[in-house]
């Protein structure tokens, strides 16, 4: 019988990558238990998420709004 192993814990804040050019872009940053990212995501800090976030960089996920839990609202 091959031993359980315990689940990892989600990171608490991801963001997303899309492909253009061949090059992965920053897209959308999400909740780490966010069902919307794509395959290709990046477990970052609070305080990355929310410097992303107030840079205008990239766009927080329309449906876990990040943006409201990092308590940065347009």
């Amino acid at each position: 019988m091959r031993p359980i192993r315990a689940r990892r814990e989600p990171p608490a804040w991801v963001v997303s990558y899309l492909r253009q050019g061949g090059q992965a872009v920053p897209d959308s940053v999400h909740r780490g238990d966010c069902r919307m990212t794509s395959g290709h995501t990046r477990p970052i800090s609070q305080d990355q998420a929310r410097r992303a976030l107030a840079e205008g960089r990239i766009q927080a996920c329309q449906i876990c709004r990040a943006d409201a839990d990092l308590g940065i609202l347009d």
